[in-house]
């Protein structure tokens, strides 16, 4: 099986749908790009760690790499190797060991960030399925995380089309508006501490006006 080098070139929201998230790879010594779409919670993983959000506790995949870590293993890679119906699959490969666990792609890679080990897609899936960074906003069809998120190919399509490409807002948020993202996300990482003060502000600002 050859693999080829891949890393994440962005992670989409679709504003239309709280369902459905966009993870676009790159090759590393290419110009393919390979989407996956994944559910919102793994989505919300891998943007944490690639936006070096600590949350107080640790939550499912910081505690994974903690086990592994504990248990003296090391994570030597991810490989997404392979699509059926419309649904990738992955593994996760151990340092050391012949040991190779089966994994959704979305947590394989919200591992594989948290423990700094390569990611790599298959050449038959690159050869198959990726595209040319030029054709990304044609994109129509694409396959999953989950057979689960296939069922509304509509929304679907909506959210390829709108968001694959789109790696940052089209205007800068406001004062407030950030506030309010950073609210959101104190919340969601369960860091209390912080969302009360970022709700003192909002409500000192609330007042000002």
């Amino acid at each position: 099986m050859n693999k080829i080098q891949v890393d994440i070139l962005g992670l989409s929201i679709n504003p239309n749908s709280q369902r459905a998230y966009a993870l676009l790879l790159k090759e590393v010594d290419g110009t393919r790009r390979l989407p996956i779409v994944i559910g919102e919670p793994e989505a919300q993983a891998i943007a944490n760690e690639l936006e070096g959000v600590r949350p107080q506790r640790p939550m499912t995949h910081d505690l994974l790499k903690n086990i592994i870590e504990t248990l003296g293993a090391t994570v030597r890679e991810i490989i997404i190797n392979s699509i059926k119906e419309g649904t990738f699959y992955a593994t996760i490969v151990f340092e050391f060991s012949e040991l190779e666990v089966d994994a959704r792609p979305s947590d394989a890679i919200a591992l594989a960030v948290r423990c700094g080990a390569p990611m790599y897609v298959t050449d038959v899936i690159m050869d198959e399925i990726a595209m040319q960074a030029d054709d990304i906003p044609e994109i129509e069809e694409g396959a999953s995380d989950t057979p689960e998120e296939d069922e509304d190919d509509n929304e679907l399509k909506r959210l390829q089309q709108s968001s694959v490409v789109q790696e940052a807002p089209s205007e800068p948020l406001t004062f407030r508006q950030r506030l309010e993202q950073e609210l959101d996300q104190a919340i969601k990482v369960e860091d209390y501490e912080a969302a009360a003060r970022i709700r003192d502000e909002l409500h000192r600002l609330t007042g000002d006006a």
